[in-house]
């Protein structure tokens, strides 16, 4: 294996000089600079930047864990989160806990384990613990949608309440007052704000949303057929769902083909994360949309601002969603 002494004796110059043209620690003449490059190309010599980080107490690596990868919300948010950290010089490292409160932490003790720069983390739950582990260590972390207000921790999240009552908003504008709802597993997921946003455009419009139709899924494509054949059973006169994530309402749709109802002529459906096959289904799919770029902009530069600069103080920032109407909804006349 080719050392720096080796790029030494070639460029005829001293291990040092090698090292302040890798490191670009300190000015060298041009001249020497021009030979020791030569000399690098010519045996391939390849610098440890693992030694060299571990020197300069950086590694340029961010974590992200998230809960469930096959997800494509958090496909394309995992995406979003590798491009605008190798936009700021940051590799990222991508841990996928599957909804696993257990593996979850195992991946926080991996990355603290392998000295990170700093951490994102979208958690399956809203536990205190794993948090505060993080804290403890010292690495800059950025929590993403979980509410940790005590916590010394930077926060992104969505207004997914905001997001509930422009679902709620939009069905009963278009006339709709028998109106079900497919909710996620957890009381402390954001998917529940996102019923409270719904419950609170229903509420203002005098229109009640009975506790036996709020039904709650696993964010899966299964679920939301489960949940639709539910609310079917409870209320055959349903005319609208709001679903908490696109997979389940697209699992929804699915169901109501299979039992010969139409979307929109016969239920309207609005879903929510606007996934790319939102737009893709038949018919597409009218949904709720988060910033899923901002989010990954806004996250990453939270933590390479705590990185580099060494805020202490944990900034909240929340970002708005949007109502994209496409075609499974329609006005009730």
């Amino acid at each position: 294996m080719v050392t720096i002494k080796d790029v030494a004796d070639l460029a005829q110059v001293s291990i040092t000089t090698v090292s302040h043209v890798i490191n670009q620690t300190r000015r060298v003449d041009p001249t020497t600079w021009q030979r020791v490059t030569e000399a690098i190309i010519e045996l391939g010599y390849r610098p440890n930047a693992l030694a060299r980080s571990l020197r300069r107490g950086e590694t340029r690596t961010i974590g992200l864990i998230v809960p469930d990868n096959s997800n494509p919300y958090f496909a394309e948010l995992a995406r979003a989160v590798e491009d605008a950290g190798f936009d700021r010089g940051y590799s990222v490292i991508l841990c996928n806990s599957d909804m696993s409160e257990a593996k979850e932490a195992a991946y926080i003790e991996a990355l603290l384990s392998k000295r990170v720069d700093g951490i994102i983390l979208i958690s399956a739950a809203n536990l205190r613990e794993k948090f505060s582990t993080i804290v403890r260590s010292g690495i800059p972390a950025v929590t993403v949608a979980r509410e940790l207000s005590d916590l010394p921790i930077d926060q992104v999240a969505t207004d997914n309440e905001q997001g509930g009552y422009l679902a709620g908003r939009y069905l009963i504008e278009l006339g709709h007052r028998q109106i079900g709802c497919i909710a996620g597993p957890r009381d402390e997921t954001p998917s529940a704000d996102r019923v409270v946003g719904l419950r609170r455009a229903l509420q203002e419009a005098g229109v009640p949303l009975p506790s036996e139709l709020v039904i709650r899924g696993d964010f899966t494509y299964e679920s939301g057929r489960q949940v639709m054949a539910e609310l079917l059973r409870r209320c055959p006169d349903l005319s609208a769902v709001f679903a908490t994530n696109d997979r389940m309402a697209i699992g929804a749709m699915n169901h109501l083909w299979r039992v010969g109802k139409r979307v929109p002529g016969d239920i309207s459906i609005v879903g929510f994360d606007d996934i790319p096959i939102a737009a893709m289904t038949c018919p597409p799919l009218t949904t709720i949309a988060p910033p899923k770029a901002d989010f990954a902009h806004v996250s990453v530069s939270l933590l390479i601002e705590r990185i580099n600069a060494g805020r202490t103080e944990p900034l909240r920032v929340v970002l708005p969603t949007r109502l994209v109407i496409r075609e499974s909804c329609r006005a009730i006349t």
